[in-house]
This record gives C-alpha cells, structure tokens and sequence, in this order.
C-alpha cells in the first residue's frame, strides 16, 4: 500500500481535500504552506497520519485564500487565531491566523508528505511552532504530550535542533545520539 493510499484510508478520503486544498493555493499563487503535524512529518525520521492540516497563507491573502477553499467546496468556521474548513472527509484544514506565523510562508520548501506535495515550513519554523503549541498552558494535555514527542522527533532526526531547546524541553527529552556526520560539542564522546 502506498504512503497516499494508506493517508487515505486513515482520513477516509483525506488525500483528496488535501491536495485540492494545495491545488487552490499553488494555482491562486498563494504564499502558504503546512505547518504543525504534517510539516513535523516531512522532517521526522518517521511519518504519523494526522486529521489536521494545519496551514498558513501570507497575512495579506487570508480572506483570499478562504474565498478560495469555499468556492473549491469546502465549509468554513471562524475561530479566534484560526479558520477551519471541513471538505468531504475526516480530515480538518486548519488556517492559521496568528501573528506568530506570519513569516513561515517566506521560508517555505516543497515537500512530499504521505505522497503528496506540498509546501511545508522550514525545519526551525517547524521547531518553533511545535514549542511554542506546547508552550500554551491552556493546550490540552494530550495535544502538549504529542507537541511533545513531535519535538522529540525533530530532534532525534535533526540533533542540531537540541540547541535551540528551552532548559525545560531538555529536562523532558533526552539528548540525541549523534552520528559521525554530525559532531556534537566539544569533548563528546556519542559520535
């Protein structure tokens, strides 16, 4: 089975909204791309199916882009730092709207994640995003303990990106074992 067919099996259809959601954006030339889950897929050593797609549109295309996906017949709800929209399947398309990810579209690669492409934020975008999610004390304890292990799987793909941990991060993560191509600090004996 296919990274897509399984995607869509998982989401029960969700491959199609998905890739109709990057059809309207990339043909409307839309700055965006997927952040979050999906984004932490592209990077992670292994992949995990997620129901959301979280995503952001440059600040100046956010109506745009909604006109867009409802046209496309998707079905919207305004919440206060995001737009969700609901298509056919069981996946949710979340537009975010805070300012903190404003920039992420500016630095965005093409990605290839569970068989389609995409764009996705860049590896440290990813990083900061994921920290801060589960740096929000009103998150829900099991959206933070999968912020979690998202950072975990950044890092342990990426060792570099242990620096850039919070002391608190590092006091629930382990260190990642680097390889030879990787060098750690000074006088580390791991690689």
């Amino acid at each position: 089975m296919t990274a897509k067919r399984f995607y869509d099996w998982q989401t029960a259809g969700g491959t199609d909204d998905v890739m109709r959601l990057v059809d309207c954006l990339e043909r409307a030339d839309v700055a965006w791309c997927a952040i979050g889950g999906v984004a932490v897929n592209h990077w992670a050593q292994e992949p995990m199916v997620t129901q959301d797609v979280d995503f952001v549109v440059a600040t100046d295309a956010i109506e745009r882009a909604v006109s867009l996906l409802e046209e496309a017949g998707f079905r919207s709800e305004r919440f206060d730092w995001s737009i969700n929209f609901k298509g056919r399947s069981r996946v949710v398309l979340q537009l975010t709207t805070e300012d903190f990810y404003r920039d992420f579209p500016t630095r965005a690669v093409p990605a290839d994640v569970h068989g389609i492409l995409l764009r996705v934020a860049s590896l440290e975008d990813t990083l900061r995003g994921k920290i801060k999610a589960w740096g929000e004390p009103a998150r829900r304890q099991s959206k933070r303990i999968k912020d979690l292990a998202d950072i975990a799987r950044l890092v342990e793909a990426h060792p570099r990106l242990w620096d850039a941990l919070t002391d608190e991060l590092k006091r629930q993560l382990h260190p990642p074992i680097r390889t030879r191509t990787e060098p750690g600090p000074p006088g580390d004996q791991r690689g």
